[in-house]
């Protein structure tokens, strides 16, 4: 049933947690408030399968300070995911507990859901392209994350084929990228890693049909913002705008080259991607060559609207 009034949707992933307050507007959602924290819930998750005590610490406190904005903003529904970092953990449940005792104290019952990588996926696909004129379809939809990167194909009428990859910018760090900067060495193995779960997902995806590829969260919307020069990070210049394929190539090299004290220096830099990016740049930059030889694809469109808008539209109805 449709609903009126504020609604919440939180995303919970490997690296941040993010909030958008929105309510139901002519176009689908009348954006209230929207923020983000790196907060780096997968820390260590790949080597231990267990959340760290003080993971679990940075984001209770990032979702107790979400819950006073719910209260602000008379929130009566929300709805909190939690993606790839809590679907397999030896200690999960203390996760639950600890989102139902934030979110329960402002909005009774809440708590947080583990979706599934099809779930997620098609979340994702639904935020991003709203606002995309639909002769651009076929659409392929990435959406790069700490923990895992979704691919999903689809166009107006929804998804065509989609895939969840164990692959993400915390992931790959940790598993590859170990020196600062990462040695030639581990960035060959990090492509590997990242060609093998790529070609794991076009035998899923036919991502040959696609005629436009949009890349969501902060890894793609980051290298648009490097890509263009932006002093800052300015998520209006950022959304929907394009880097072409020399443009992605160059940024993304620059990026894994650089020190973590370089990358701190760059104007759009948030401080909590600043060891993982590396990692996210080589995905970005595996995905541009593919799709550059498999579907002739020449640029990169990204994103600000994602899997949280889609988690708020699926509160509205």
């Amino acid at each position: 049933m449709a609903v009126s009034g504020p609604v919440a949707a939180i995303d919970c992933g490997t690296n941040s947690i993010r909030l958008l307050i929105a309510e139901p507007g002519d176009a689908g959602l009348r954006e209230l408030h929207r923020e983000m924290r790196i907060v780096r819930l997968g820390q260590g998750v790949d080597a231990t399968g267990r959340f760290a005590p003080e993971a679990l610490e940075r984001t209770r406190s990032a979702l107790a300070d979400y819950a006073g904005l719910l209260a602000d903003h008379a929130v009566t529904r929300v709805r909190m995911v939690a993606t790839s970092a809590a679907r397999d953990v030896g200690n999960r449940e203390e996760f639950f507990a600890m989102t139902a005792a934030v979110l329960g104290a402002v909005v009774p019952g809440a708590v947080a859901e583990v979706i599934t990588g099809d779930e997620e996926a098609a979340l994702s696909f639904a935020g991003a392209v709203g606002e995309l004129d639909p002769s651009g379809a076929p659409f392929l939809v990435v959406d790069l994350g700490g923990g895992s990167t979704e691919l999903v194909l689809g166009d107006g009428h929804g998804v065509q084929a989609a895939i969840s990859t164990d692959m993400g910018c915390v992931r790959l760090t940790e598993r590859c990228l170990h020196s600062d900067p990462p040695t030639a060495a581990e960035v060959r193995a990090a492509r590997a890693v990242v060609r093998d779960q790529l070609q794991t997902a076009v035998n899923a995806v036919p991502v040959e049909r696609a005629r436009t590829w949009v890349g969501v969260a902060g890894t793609m919307t980051t290298i648009a913002a490097v890509a263009h020069g932006l002093p800052a990070y300015d998520p209006a210049a950022i959304h929907l705008s394009t880097v072409g394929r020399a443009g992605v190539a160059e940024v993304c090299g620059r990026l894994v080259g650089m020190t973590r004290a370089e990358r701190a220096t760059l104007g759009p830099m948030h401080a909590g991607r600043v060891d993982v990016i590396g990692g996210g740049a080589i995905v970005v930059d595996e995905l541009a060559a593919l799709l550059a030889e498999r579907a002739g694809i020449a640029e990169l469109t990204v994103s600000e609207h994602d899997i949280l808008d889609g988690i708020a539209l699926s509160v509205i109805g």
